[in-house]
């Protein structure tokens, strides 16, 4: 009779550690899901883009990147 008592509280706590995991799991997909939200705002408000230039004088070359959150990047070289 103990021994059915030890195992059915073991059962409980077995399935209260189970609602735990799954309750995390959950957060962590909400989390997910947020952050995936967030980004796909970001790239709707944003054209992203990147460019490179680089210059060269004689044997002195000077590369510049730029990378902004418009569909016109302007990036300058130096010299």
């Amino acid at each position: 009779m103990l021994l059915l008592l030890l195992l059915l509280q073991l059962l409980l706590l077995l399935l209260l550690l189970l609602q735990l995991l799954i309750l995390l799991l959950l957060l962590l997909l909400l989390l997910l899901l947020l952050l995936l939200l967030l980004l796909l705002l970001q790239l709707l408000n944003c054209c992203f883009c990147c460019c490179c230039y680089c210059c060269c004088c004689y044997f002195f070359c000077c590369c510049y990147c730029c990378c902004c959150c418009s569909c016109c990047c302007f990036c300058y070289c130096c010299y």
